[in-house]
């Protein structure tokens, strides 16, 4: 006599969960381009790095350029760098928000159905976020040549710049993936995620050089990541001191990076 034994949904989704890293590979690059086709469904999410830079390089040029440096276009060379670094921290922040909400509509209860990787939608929804990045620079250079902006060094080293400064931001996303799966509602996620990315960002040598600050902010600046990264971009760009900058950026991110992804990955496991 033979018995069959049915297996039940649970044990399937067990048994067809990816174990190996190419499975989590394949399934974060399906979600990265759910996440991508949701940016191109809704355009205004983009609003905060198209229109931002333009502001924020606006503002400061004509405000601040004759007043600081006496020439508004040596400021604009002083300031654009600082200003890629600022500007993609903060498109970063929306990758906690989009998270929170996901959360909270229930989508990623609809995940944990399927025989996927756990972390799968995090790394999904971060990879997916670059496109944030990258859009943010590009709309960032082509204000900066049409006020008169030029590259001090060569397109190949702008080019390393720019993926220094996304590589440190995607580390910089899983902090705030920790925060958008930690706190409760989109609201307290932008919230929070501002009041620390001030300090980090206008704590900075961003406007001014690091000898016209008070002591006290000197010593901040100095072991400032944020500060680092905008040397680094300094460096590359329109020239200056690189290796030290650059190292200590690398360094930085890769340190967030290691930190964070597995807390984050960690409170998502809990929450969801």
């Amino acid at each position: 006599m033979t018995m069959t034994m049915e297996r039940t949904p649970s044990a399937v989704a067990t048994d067809t969960t990816p174990t190996r890293p190419f499975g989590l590979l394949r399934h974060s690059l399906a979600l990265t381009r759910r996440s991508l086709i949701k940016t191109l469904h809704t355009p205004e999410q983009l609003l905060d790095v198209t229109l931002q830079p333009v502001i924020f390089v606006v503002i400061f040029v004509f405000l601040l350029g004759g007043a600081i440096s006496g020439s508004r276009h040596d400021y604009l060379q002083f300031l654009l760098p600082a200003i890629m670094v600022q500007t993609v921290l903060f498109g970063s922040v929306a990758t906690g928000v989009s998270l929170n909400t996901d959360v909270k509509k229930g989508v990623f209860d609809r995940f944990r159905s399927l025989p996927i990787g756990r972390s799968a939608p995090l790394i999904g929804s971060v990879v997916g976020d670059i496109v944030r990045f990258v859009v943010c620079i590009v709309v960032l250079f082509s204000i900066g040549f049409t006020m008169g902006f030029r590259i001090g060094t060569n397109v190949f080293a702008t080019l390393a710049a720019c993926l220094v400064v996304i590589f440190f931001a995607f580390a910089m996303s899983w902090v705030f993936v920790l925060v958008g799966v930690v706190m409760r509602e989109p609201g307290a996620v932008q919230g929070v995620s501002f009041v620390a990315l001030f300090p980090l960002t206008f704590g900075t040598n961003m406007l001014v050089n690091t000898g016209t600050l008070p002591g006290w902010l000197q010593a901040w600046v100095k072991v400032n990541p944020v500060a680092g990264a905008m040397d680094m971009a300094r460096g590359l760009i329109v020239g200056g001191p690189v290796a030290g900058p650059l190292t200590r950026t690398l360094l930085w991110a890769v340190g967030i990076l290691v930190v964070f992804a597995p807390l984050a990955v960690r409170a998502y496991r809990r929450r969801a």
